[in-house]
């Protein structure tokens, strides 16, 4: 009895060295990490801070609307100059550079937090940012987990199984809120809320996202809204139908040349 107490106790006594050094492994190698991933860490941080301040701006507790719909835009800026850093490291100032420039997903989303910096707060606005940020945070912290341990944080794991599940349909939601948001900005605009440049600069924001060689979300979110405009035109009075189907060739008028889609995972 004695040597088996004996043994517990040396046991007992071995399990907080053990735990100490296992602690000191995973800090070195989330260091390691780091320290050769500075780029990626910085835009998972970045985007942390845009689903923290859409929730700031959807339930303002600690800071106004306004203020938090600000610092939602800045981070999403923050994040796609990051993620165009990497994409196209050295800056020229050449038709050729310019080129690439504009057709980065990453660029178009630049864009998209000048575009609606100083119009009034809507949370339409901010939804393809979150989304975006959400989707691309999740994969991302699940590498981190597996820095740390295979097992570690289960629900934390849980958690991005059910965003990289539902991964098709949050890009598809991201697509539609583009969309929608070129009506309200001409809506914003005649009431005063926005700027007289606002639909014109994100008209251009959104002929760049339909062209998107990485992203077909968009273009595929355009095509399933003109089946299903067809369809009601269809079923509609001979009026009404005309006026749809006036509205379909409209849009088609205005759409850019279909490029071809790239293989790579939209940003």
């Amino acid at each position: 009895m004695s040597e088996d107490a004996s043994d517990n106790q040396q046991n007992s006594g071995s399990n907080p060295s053990s735990t100490s050094q296992q602690d000191s492994s995973v800090f070195e190698k989330m260091q390691q990490h780091v320290r050769t991933n500075k780029v990626d860490v910085a835009m998972w941080a970045t985007r942390l801070l845009t689903v923290l301040f859409t929730v700031s701006y959807v339930i303002p507790i600690i800071s106004n609307q306004q203020s938090s719909f600000n610092k939602v835009l800045l981070s999403n800026a923050a994040t796609s100059a990051l993620r165009l850093h990497q994409r196209l490291p050295s800056f020229t100032f050449t038709r050729e550079f310019l080129a690439r420039l504009f057709i980065e997903d990453s660029c178009h989303y630049l864009m998209f937090s000048l575009i609606f910096f100083n119009v009034q707060p809507t949370l339409l606005i901010l939804v393809p940012i979150v989304l975006f940020a959400v989707l691309h945070s999740s994969s991302y912290s699940l590498k981190l987990l597996d820095i740390i341990g295979q097992n570690s944080w289960w629900g934390a794991r849980f958690l991005i199984s059910l965003v990289e599940f539902q991964a098709h349909n949050i890009l598809k939601a991201a697509a539609f809120a583009e969309i929608f948001l070129f009506p309200l900005a001409v809506v914003f605009t005649f009431r005063g809320k926005a700027g007289l440049m606002t639909p014109i600069v994100y008209y251009h924001f959104l002929v760049m996202r339909y062209s998107s060689r990485r992203n077909p979300y968009t273009r595929n979110a355009f095509g399933d809204l003109r089946v299903k405009a067809e369809a009601l035109a269809a079923t509609s009075p001979a009026i009404v139908s005309r006026i749809i189907l006036s509205a379909i060739a409209f849009v088609n008028r205005l759409a850019p040349q279909q490029q071809p889609e790239h293989s790579a995972a939209p940003e």
